[in-house]
C-alpha cells in the first residue's frame, strides 16, 4: 500500500487553509480500491507545528515510512525553515514522491527555499519571476489586492476546461473521459504558476476567462537517478474542499462569490478525481 502525506505549511488555523480543509481529498484516496478490493493508499493528513522552529517530521521525513509528499505551501513565504527543507531534499533524492503546489502572488514563496530543481518549480512576484515580462501584470481584475501572477480560470466552486500539452502524459489518461484524457479541473479566481526548470515538462495548461492568456498549470520532473518524481501545480484550489463543494466553506478573508459548476457537474467532480488518483499512483510508480 502507497503512504502518503497531506501536509501543509501553516501550523492548524480553523480562519486560514489548513489540511482540514483538504477533507474531501484525504477522504476520495483513502476510498480507492484496486481490482480486489484492498485500498491503494494509506493517507495521513496534518499541518506543520506551531513556533518558529523545523517542524518535527519534515525535518526527518527521509527517515519516515512515507512514500510521497503533497505538499499544500499555504503560507505567506515563511512555512519552511531549513531543516525542514534540508528534510524533504533527503527525501526526494532517496525516492520519494513530491506534489508541490501554491496559490497567487508570494503565496506558498516557501517553496523557493527548496534546493535545486524543486526551488525553481514555480513563479511568483517577489522570487523566480516568470521570464515574459509582459506576463509580469496582473491577470484577475477583480480582487484588486491581488497581483500577479494571478490568472483567472473562473469562481471557487465552478470548474475550468483544462488543456492537455501533446504528447499526452499518462498522469492525465481518464477511461472515463471521451478523450480518454483529464478534462477537467476545479477553477480559482486567481491561480499562481509553474515553472520549467532544467529537466521539467509542461503536461497541462490552463486559459484565463479575463485575458484569454494560456498559463502553465502543471509540470513533471520524472525520476533522476534514484530522486523521485515530482508534480508541480498551480494552486492548491485544485484540492481543498472549497473548490470540490463551495458549501464546505472557506476562511472568512475569501471575499468572491463561489459559483456552483462543480456541484452541477458530476463530469467535472469525476474528472478531478481520476486526476487526483492519477497523481498518488504516477508518484509513487516503479520506473519502467
Amino acid at each position: 500500500m502507497i503512504k502518503i502525506l497531506l501536509q501543509t505549511t501553516i501550523a492548524s488555523d480553523p480562519d486560514d487553509w489548513s489540511i482540514a480543509r483538504f477533507s474531501l481529498l484525504k477522504a476520495f484516496l483513502s476510498s480507492c480500491r484496486d481490482g480486489d478490493g484492498r485500498a491503494l493508499f494509506e493517507v495521513t493528513a496534518r499541518d506543520r507545528l506551531p513556533g518558529p522552529g523545523p517542524d518535527e517530521v519534515l525535518q526527518h521525513l527521509d527517515t519516515t515510512a512515507f512514500d510521497q509528499m503533497w505538499l499544500f505551501a499555504v503560507d505567506i513565504g515563511n512555512g519552511l525553515t531549513p531543516e525542514d527543507c534540508e528534510g524533504i531534499g533527503r527525501f526526494h533524492e532517496r525516492g520519494g514522491g513530491l506534489m508541490l503546489t501554491r496559490d497567487h502572488m508570494d503565496l506558498g514563496s516557501s517553496l523557493c527555499e527548496l534546493a535545486g530543481r524543486l526551488g525553481l518549480a514555480h513563479h511568483f512576484h517577489s522570487r523566480n519571476k516568470e521570464p515574459d515580462e509582459a506576463r509580469r501584470c496582473r491577470d484577475d481584475p477583480y480582487t484588486t489586492t491581488i497581483l500577479w501572477p494571478n490568472y483567472h480560470s473562473g469562481a471557487n466552486g465552478d470548474f475550468q476546461d483544462v488543456q492537455v500539452i501533446d504528447p499526452a502524459h499518462p498522469l492525465l489518461r481518464d477511461p472515463d473521459s471521451p478523450t480518454g484524457l483529464v478534462r477537467y479541473l476545479p477553477a480559482h479566481p486567481h491561480e499562481g504558476v509553474v515553472a520549467l526548470p532544467d529537466g521539467a515538462q509542461t503536461i497541462l495548461a490552463g486559459v484565463s476567462r479575463v485575458s484569454g492568456n494560456r498559463f502553465n498549470i502543471a509540470s513533471v520532473m520524472e525520476r533522476n537517478g534514484r530522486s523521485g518524481r515530482v508534480l508541480a501545480e498551480s494552486t492548491f484550489h485544485h484540492f481543498c474542499d472549497f473548490n470540490w463543494d463551495p458549501r464546505m466553506g472557506s476562511p472568512s478573508f475569501v471575499s468572491e462569490t463561489p459559483g456552483t459548476g462543480m456541484l452541477d457537474s458530476a463530469d467535472a467532480l469525476r474528472s478531478t478525481k481520476q486526476y487526483m488518483r492519477n497523481i498518488a499512483s504516477w508518484l509513487t510508480e516503479a520506473e519502467r
